[in-house]
């Protein structure tokens, strides 16, 4: 190191030597801390440039954001939600909501219809007309159409692709002579089974078809059975057909007769297409291990309920040990296997309402335990009133007139 060199680190504020007192240390300190301060400010406008450029790039389309502010829409939850629709154009709010209003839409329900599903802003009108004739041809009225679009506001405000394929599958069910409202329900609910190719619908329902007619259903009966399971399941289309033919054929070599299978098809509200027979093969044989029961007994518990073949074993097991946690016996299980379900929680709740009442699950029917909450408070009406009931003695001698 040279003479300079040296001179100069030795010189630096930085530098402790043996002339430098701390107090001067402490005010270099505070200098060189003012400066890195006004370094700092230098920066500050490149941070602030570079916020600005990636603001810009996903800035928001201010028409939209008023348009949307005028129809009362919540625009923070769009925001927070779905705020890649307000960057977009071009986009159609004014028009859609007159069209809408057209229908018998109220003000309130287009703000809720843009606030669940702001993307309905970026439909074609001209596109959103001809859907709305579309539907009109299966609807019984404009007020059930609102009423749809305000509930599945999704499948009325699709891609402008699928329009041909929507009106292929409408004319293909009109064609079943399906009720008209079991074609509006498929289209609200399971809207991805009329955006695709018709042919595979006609595959779907051929093959339940079939099935129904070779498990020795009645043919006359076969359109309201039909519409019964599609309106209980729609989802029941969009399953591969293998699926349903591998889900009865593993139930068949169970035991199950043709009738049989026909009832579990019909009870199970099509779920049998969302089953395996991996899956039935555990639910059933952990269900048999846990009753005790015959290959027999067991059937006869899956026809009297039939959603045990589509509960999970630990679902079944936490169900099963908390009826039998609450004193019930395994043969109440097999007389009355509806009570499982129902999940433990309801159990334990409707247990204690029945003790209130003085009734005993552990020596009563279970009966009274199943159905749906109004039915449950109808048994228990019954029961109140059985209790309040005086009691008439025939040997008491009647009160005559003074």
């Amino acid at each position: 190191m040279t003479r300079e060199e040296e001179t100069s680190v030795t010189s630096h504020p930085l530098s402790v030597g043996k002339g430098n007192r701390p107090q001067d240390f402490a005010l270099m300190l505070r200098l060189v801390a003012a400066s890195l301060c006004l370094r700092c400010q230098c920066v500050t406008p490149l941070h602030f440039n570079l916020r600005t450029c990636a603001t810009q790039s996903s800035a928001e389309n201010q028409q939209i954001v008023e348009d949307l502010y005028h129809l009362s829409v919540d625009i923070q939850k769009v925001r927070k939600l779905k705020g890649w629709v307000l960057c977009q154009s071009p986009a159609y709010p004014k028009e859609i909501a007159c069209l809408l209003k057209d229908i018998g839409a109220s003000e309130l329900s287009i703000a809720r219809i843009f606030t669940s599903h702001p993307e309905a802003v970026l439909c074609h009108p001209k596109h959103i007309q001809a859907q709305r004739e579309l539907w009109m041809s299966v609807c019984s009225s404009q007020k059930d159409l609102v009423g749809i679009i305000e509930k599945f506001p999704a499948s009325f405000f699709t891609s402008s692709s699928h329009h041909n394929n929507q009106q292929d599958n409408i004319t293909y069910f009109q064609s079943l002579n399906l009720n008209k409202r079991i074609i509006t329900k498929l289209m609200a609910t399971a809207p991805q089974s009329f955006s695709r190719p018709v042919t595979q619908n006609k595959t779907m329902v051929h093959t339940l078809q079939q099935t129904y007619q070779e498990l020795g259903g009645d043919e006359l009966n076969m359109k309201i059975w039909l519409q019964k399971l599609l309106s209980q399941n729609p989802f029941v289309l969009l399953k591969p057909p293998e699926v349903l033919k591998q889900n009865l054929l593993f139930l068949r070599d169970r035991g199950f007769s043709s009738a049989e299978l026909l009832h579990l098809l019909s009870k199970l509200r099509g779920f049998v297409t969302e089953l395996s027979p991996d899956g039935m093969y555990r639910t059933l044989a952990y269900s048999q291990d846990t009753l005790g029961c015959s290959g027999a007994e067991l059937r006869n518990i899956v026809l009297k309920c039939p959603a045990l073949l589509y509960y999970p074993e630990a679902a079944l097991s936490e169900r099963i040990d908390g009826l039998l946690h609450a004193g019930i016996s395994v043969s109440q299980l097999k007389e009355t296997p509806t009570v499982l379900e129902l999940t433990s929680q309801i159990v334990k709740y409707r247990i204690q309402q029945l003790k209130s009442l003085r009734y005993d699950v552990r020596t009563g029917s279970l009966e009274v335990l199943n159905g749906t909450k109004k039915d449950f408070e109808m048994n228990c009406g019954k029961l109140q009133l059985r209790r309040e009931r005086p009691i008439f003695n025939p040997v008491a001698p009647l009160k005559g007139d003074d």
